[in-house]
This record gives C-alpha cells, sequence and structure tokens, in this order.
C-alpha cells in the first residue's frame, strides 16, 4: 500500500469482535498509512472515535482490560458460565437474581458503558482531528437510517451518537437526547457507501463478520475506486463475549491480518514473505523434495505409499503427487506450483504445531520444521 496516498476506513459492527480492529489499525499505524476519514457501525463507531482521536495505547488498553461488567451492569462470573454452559459451575441464585433484574428493566442495564465511553471520549480531539469520522445509527423515534457527520454533532452529544450507534434491542431502552436509537449495523453494519459519497478512492474495510445488514454486498463499487479488505480466517469469539483472553487474541490476529495487506503476505493460516515467482518455486519443489517428502501426510496420499517410499523420479510428483495434493488440500483449479509449495509448509507447521504469529520466509519456516523434527 502507498503511504503518500489517503485512505478511508470502514469498521463493521460486531460487539466484542471489535477488539479485531484494534489489531488491525496497530498495523495500520505503524506503516504510517495515512487515514483521512472513518465510517464505523455500532462497535466499528466506538473504535473509529478512538482511531479519530489516534489513541493507539488507550484503545489498546480498554481491550487488552474489557468484560461484560465494563459494558452492562452485570455479573462478570455469572455471565460467563451462562456462556460456556457450564450449569454445574454457576451460582444459580445469582442468575436468578440476575435474570430477574434484566427482565424488570426491559433489557440489559448499560450504564457501564455509558462511563466508558465518558472516561474516553475527547470531544475536542475529534472535532480538531484531521480526520473525519461517521456514525450510522438508526432512530427509532423518526423511523430513519442516520449517517452522522460528528463534527457536526452539537457540543457534549458525540457520546450519546457514539452510544446509538451500538444500542442493541437487549439493551435496556433509553432515550438519548430525546430520542431512541438502535445498533446501526442491522441497517447498514458495513458502511462502505458512506465514504463513496464523501468521494473517497483508497477505502479499507475491516471486516469482523458481526450481525446485522451487510450493506457491502448491495453497495456498488465504482471501477476508479480501489477496496482492501483486512479479515479474519477464524472466529473471533461471541458477539458478546466481552472477555480480555479473548479480545487480546483478537488483537493480534487483526495485526497480523493487517500485515497480510500491507505488505502482501502468502499462506492461509501462517504470514508468508514470499515475493518470489512460480518458477522459484517449482525449482524449491524438486530441489528439497527429499525434505518435503516427510512433510507429506499419508492419509493424503492414501493408495500411493509406494510413490512417497522410493524413488520414482520427479516425473511421477509432477504429473501424480502434487496433482493429488492439491485436491485434497482444495486448492483452485488454476492452483500454480508456488501455492503447493506455500500449502506444504503450512500442513508441516501446523502438524507440529509451530507458532504461527510470527512473519517468516519459507526457508525460515522450513527450518522450524526440521527443528521440531530433531527434538
Amino acid at each position: 500500500m502507498d503511504p503518500a496516498r489517503e485512505y478511508g476506513l470502514v469498521l463493521e459492527g460486531g460487539g466484542a469482535k471489535g477488539s479485531y480492529q484494534i489489531g488491525a489499525w496497530r498495523a495500520i499505524r505503524e506503516a504510517k498509512i495515512a487515514i483521512k476519514g472513518i465510517a464505523g457501525a455500532s462497535v466499528g463507531a466506538l473504535n473509529g472515535a478512538m482511531i479519530c482521536m489516534d489513541e493507539p495505547k488507550k484503545a489498546e488498553y480498554i481491550w487488552e482490560n474489557i468484560s461484560y461488567s465494563r459494558v452492562m451492569d452485570i455479573d462478570d462470573d455469572v455471565m460467563e458460565t451462562v456462556r460456556q454452559l457450564d450449569w454445574k459451575g454457576v451460582n444459580m441464585a445469582a442468575l436468578v437474581q440476575e435474570a430477574k433484574r434484566v427482565l424488570k428493566d426491559k433489557g440489559f442495564d448499560i450504564t457501564p458503558l455509558r462511563q466508558l465511553i465518558g472516561e474516553v471520549l475527547d470531544e475536542s480531539a475529534i472535532r480538531h482531528s484531521d480526520r473525519e469520522l461517521f456514525i450510522t445509527t438508526y432512530s427509532v423515534s423518526d423511523r430513519e437510517l442516520l449517517t452522522i457527520d460528528a463534527k457536526k454533532v452539537p457540543e457534549g452529544e458525540i457520546g450519546d451518537m457514539l452510544m446509538a450507534s451500538a444500542y442493541l434491542p437487549m439493551f435496556k431502552k433509553e432515550k438519548l437526547g430525546g430520542k431512541r436509537y438502535l445498533d446501526g449495523g442491522g441497517w447498514n453494519n458495513v458502511p462502505v457507501d458512506v465514504l463513496l459519497e464523501e468521494g473517497y478512492k483508497d477505502i479499507i474495510i475491516i471486516r469482523i463478520y458481526g450481525l446485522g445488514f451487510d450493506s457491502e454486498k448491495v453497495t456498488k463499487i465504482p471501477e476508479d475506486v480501489n477496496v482492501y479488505h483486512i479479515a479474519p480466517r477464524q472466529s473471533l469469539g461471541g458477539l458478546l463475549q466481552f472477555d480480555k483472553k479473548q479480545a487480546r487474541k483478537n488483537m493480534r490476529l487483526g495485526y497480523f491480518d493487517g500485515l497480510r495487506l500491507l505488505y502482501g503476505l502468502q499462506g492461509k493460516w501462517y504470514y508468508l514473505d514470499a515475493p518470489e515467482s512460480e518458477a522459484y518455486y517449482f525449482e524449491r519443489l524438486v530441489g528439497e523434495l527429499p525434505v518435503l517428502k516427510a512433510l507429506i501426510p499419508r492419509e493424503a496420499l492414501k493408495g500411493m505409499e509406494d510413490v512417497l517410499d522410493e524413488d520414482k523420479g520427479y516425473r511421477v510428483y509432477t504429473e501424480q503427487v502434487f496433482p493429488r495434493l492439491a485436491r485434497e488440500w482444495k486448492l483452485k483449479e488454476d492452483w500454480d506450483y508456488k501455492e503447493l509449495y506455500l500449502t506444504l509448509l503450512e500442513h508441516g507447521a501446523r502438524s507440529r504445531r509451530i507458532g504461527r504469529f510470527q512473519v517468516y520466509r519459507p526457508g525460515e519456516l522450513l527450518l522450524e520444521i526440521q527443528r521440531k523434527e530433531k527434538k
């Protein structure tokens, strides 16, 4: 990506999954990629506010220490045992008491979230930021989907609009500035259209696959607009899983997925710096075949064990073994030898439980595999 250009940033709604976005932002920020404008829904709006204020340490601290009780007025232990369906470990008296209170209030009391926003929010920093911040929410009172320019909100009301964007249906119904709102993600959870309307030509979308209307699917992207995605390839946990351990995992995943986009890293599971051509990796497949044989799982080539046990020549591999592996690993029909080589490395590394959160050159990962074999 080009540090000389200015980018728009779209932050999807998704509750507790939002920690992933802060990890991705860290990678973007370290690469000195200029973010000019942010459009966020729900938790994306809350994270967008911290990005607009340029408060990375504050954002990371909040997510590193997140808990249910930092968002809702509820007991952390009760929520965690219910989430894990640990009925043996749950305090039934406490659970009944919490349930009665939620029913009486007609939803979860989110006073803690309001207090958290009050502690974090610096309205002056947002109004004087060189970044734009757009917030989506749905006005129940007006029956209207709203896109709010944070800098044009009346003094003292940005916090209310951030609350409005994140107001999930299960929260206690309260008015904000005399009106009722619902989570913006239900109507526009990936507000790329907002930045398109503002004239942005380079847009980064950080996906977390939250509940809500996936508006990106119905948004037509003009030919002169470049859209880039940072997206997880594994679960980020539950929408309401406000757990600091999960949040820290998500931030680390977001950071490395951000590196994948920024530097064109390869790999489905690992992060591989592999800029060389297919011809280069074909030579490595052939030249390293004695070593790579050990990485080919027997179950993937059931019925062809003799090929692995004997030296039948490279042609047997190019015409039989490699195509069979490509099918077993569900590579696309137009797979090439570079993709196959990297996939072979990844399977070998995963089966040996080699840590994935590091940028590897393919040769470095192969050495790690060999070291593991010697232990």
